[in-house]
């Protein structure tokens, strides 16, 4: 069995930051700046192990994308729609059937897309005339916009993992939370270290010259809205000028990545 790439310990030291969004007094943001800063980037297609042994070529596609809310099913629906026999592979057969139901504990069921043949129903292999990969992917850069704007909500946001919470205060405020941090295998719940997952803490992934928070601008500004994005990178590279951030250990060394960044505008 194909073993996963070599991981750094979860349990690392890492760097927080907490601020209110300049755009809503009651909304504030919890960062992880370790996260934040890492050289991580997607390795689809270029030393990605996927996460089924054995099956690198299907990514994180294996398990379906649930979908988060009738707004994200909507917003995909009607990428698929788009979609010709040259975008997606299986669209001759499945293009009116792509949805399925699917357990997510003893009582709830959860719509998400069909598994055809161990794998999400968009992921075209590699011998499709069209590429290999999602063609709800394919779609958004052939039509010049960002994937966000055509995948399920867990496709684009992972592996950032967002969690959001009202807080009440001990003087009767409330304010809503919302962390950023890393979606490692603990996100996944009691199972997650049986998953063949692996990126987030492994070397083979932080191959980026360039800081997260910057190469992930358009998903992070998508979840915080645009003026807590700004307000987070700017205190990100404030920190990293500082030298305040404690590293994260799967990025390379000796030279830390964030010596590569761009300079904010």
């Amino acid at each position: 069995m194909q073993a996963p790439p070599e991981e750094v310990d979860p349990d690392h030291a890492r760097e927080w930051l907490e601020f209110t969004d300049p755009a809503d007094p009651e909304h504030r943001v919890r960062a992880d700046l370790t996260w934040l800063t890492s050289a991580w980037t997607c390795v689809y297609g270029r030393g990605c192990a996927g996460v089924v042994a054995g099956r690198a070529e299907d990514g994180c596609c294996n398990h379906g994308a649930f979908f988060t809310d009738t707004d994200d099913l909507e917003r995909v629906g009607a990428a698929v729609a788009e979609l010709t026999d040259a975008d997606w592979q299986r669209r001759p057969r499945w293009a009116g059937d792509w949805t399925e139901a699917d357990d997510l504990d003893d009582d709830d069921q959860a719509l998400r897309t069909r598994v055809v043949d161990g794998a999400c129903v968009f992921l075209n292999r590699a011998d499709h005339p069209g590429g290999g990969g999602c063609a709800l992917h394919g779609l958004a850069l052939r039509t010049g916009r960002h994937p966000l704007e055509t995948k399920p909500d867990v496709c684009w946001q992972l592996p950032v993992r967002r969690e959001q919470e009202w807080v009440d205060r001990p003087d009767d405020t409330r304010v809503l939370v919302s962390s950023i941090g890393e979606f490692d295998r603990r996100g996944w719940g009691p199972g997650g270290h049986d998953l063949h997952w692996w990126c987030t803490g492994s070397p083979t992934a932080h191959v980026s010259a360039e800081p997260l928070v910057d190469t992930y601008a358009a998903e992070l500004t998508e979840l915080l809205g645009p003026a807590a994005y700004r307000e987070l990178r700017r205190l990100t590279h404030a920190r990293l000028d500082l030298g305040l951030v404690a590293p994260h250990p799967a990025s390379p060394r000796p030279v830390p990545v964030e010596l590569h960044r761009r300079r904010p505008t």
